[in-house]
């Protein structure tokens, strides 16, 4: 049987049909029955069938926390103490982390149970998982084809049943655009909600923790868990975490704005398009004004998005020398060239793509040209974004312009690889939370997804009106 919320699970160990430790087991059968996958870089076999058990106990004697009974697995990119840390790279082989990601100790306080660390893009670097060093995930519904990234791993964990929900980061899409290509629900909240005290750095104003699910409600509940201040991360919102569980009715009509630019752009693919406008229409029929709204930096987002992403890549990456922890190459004849040979053996080439470029757009001679220029068309996307939702509720786009592609029909063309986040980097760009949810699928059965985003902070109304939407769907095949 398979589960698909929190909900149904506590259900059947309430009636004394299913233990947490038996639920276990079946994901852990699960997932060695799917090990080709390649979902998982590491299962937590008897550490997670141990926590079970303490869960168990806690359920017998009503000391349970919120997530008794939800088994999560966590993207390569989260620390827990004790456990292996590689953001899916070579140059961190070996290295153990000394403390766990603020949103994994929520998790666990909470009495979730990890059961493994998921594959991913290398440092979060990619749409389509192939940059991990240790393979890409695969798509469960076609295995030729990418699940998405930098996400991958944890996006068909949930997909494949291997895990109820996964933890995964979100720099330009990272959750969303993955949800998207396998057919299950992606949320990034507002950027500080959650602490990233734990969470790899790839580009430190974008970053944001986010969850994959199969259902609205378990990304709410989730999300309520993980939120909040952190003594140990000074970005992070000291706004009160609404029980975005337990306010879950969305019972007004909406003002809904379609970004009429993204229907209009010339790599979105005609399927995904009708998919999306069944959505604005079922909206429409159900009472709620959808009107279009022009949005014309569309164009700007992605180069906007790639120059002050590396800018910030090439920092935070500078700490990996082979000096500190990590990979170190044997090659090396003296300090400078221990710096160059490890950093060229351990870091794989997309992640070297992206240092470089960073490093050019941040170096004198261009700095005014590229990366000042970015930060303002940073500043004129959030402020037209910002006005758009003080006139709507929600604005609604596709979540991707096309649904997965081929494994290795993009890795040779860059660009084409970059484009495929032309619709998600905007919420990452401004700040604001934005959803990925389930709508259909095109002739050959691959998932599509729609997109919601609202203003900030403004998750409580953004979950309840994706539990209306995802209540009162057309999901047609396109």
């Amino acid at each position: 049987m398979r589960y698909t919320s929190l909900d149904a699970i506590r259900e059947e160990i309430g009636r004394g049909a299913l233990s947490c430790r038996q639920l276990v087991e079946r994901y852990l059968q699960n997932i060695h029955t799917k090990r080709h996958l390649n979902a998982f870089l590491e299962v937590f076999e008897e550490e997670a069938l141990r926590q079970a058990e303490e869960v168990d106990a806690k359920l017998q004697a009503g000391t349970a926390g919120k997530l008794a009974g939800m088994v999560i697995g966590i993207k390569d990119v989260l620390a827990y103490e004790g456990h292996a840390l590689q953001a899916s790279s070579q140059i961190l082989n070996g290295f153990k982390s000394l403390y766990t990601a603020t949103a994994v100790q929520r998790l666990l306080a909470e009495d979730a149970i990890i059961i493994g660390r998921q594959n991913c893009d290398e440092f979060a670097m990619g749409g389509s998982n192939e940059n991990s060093a240790f393979g890409p995930a695969l798509n469960e519904v076609d295995t030729t084809r990418v699940p998405g990234g930098s996400s991958g791993g944890s996006a068909v964990a949930v997909q494949a049943d291997l895990c109820l929900a996964s933890i995964g980061s979100d720099t330009g899409g990272s959750v969303r655009q993955p949800a998207a290509y396998c057919g299950v629900v992606g949320m990034k909240p507002t950027y500080s909600r959650i602490s990233r005290y734990g969470l790899i750095a790839y580009a430190s104003s974008f970053d944001q923790i986010g969850v994959i699910t199969q259902s609205v409600e378990d990304a709410a509940l989730l999300l309520e868990v993980m939120a909040g201040s952190d003594e140990f991360d000074a970005t992070v919102s000291q706004r009160p975490v609404p029980a975005y569980s337990q306010n879950l009715t969305f019972d007004r009509p909406a003002r809904i704005g379609f970004i009429r630019d993204s229907f209009e752009s010339p790599g979105l693919n005609n399927e995904v398009k009708t998919a999306v406008q069944g959505v604005l229409d079922q909206l429409q029929t159900d009472g709620h004004t959808v009107e279009p709204v022009e949005f014309h930096f569309l164009d700007y987002i992605v180069p906007t998005y790639y120059i002050l992403t590396t800018a910030e890549a090439s920092s935070n990456l500078g700490r990996y020398d082979g000096v500190k922890y990590g990979f170190r190459s044997q090659n090396a004849t003296d300090l400078a060239s221990m710096y160059k040979k490890t950093r060229s053996e351990g870091f794989g080439k997309e992640v070297q793509r992206r240092i470089i470029l960073g490093t050019f757009v941040l170096s004198a001679d261009y700095y005014d040209a590229y990366y000042t220029k970015a930060q303002q068309v940073r500043r004129l996307i959030k402020e037209k974004t910002d006005e758009l939702l003080s006139q709507y509720d929600f604005l609604i786009l596709p979540t991707t312009p096309t649904t997965a592609f081929k494994i290795g029909e993009n890795t040779k063309d860059p660009l084409a690889m970059y484009l495929e986040d032309i619709y998600t980097v905007q919420a990452n760009l401004a700040g604001i939370p934005a959803i990925s949810l389930p709508i259909g699928h095109d002739a050959a059965g691959l998932p599509i997804g729609v997109q919601v985003m609202t203003k900030a902070f403004g998750e409580e109304q953004l979950f309840a009106f994706s539990k209306h939407l995802m209540n009162h769907p057309p999901h047609v095949t396109a």
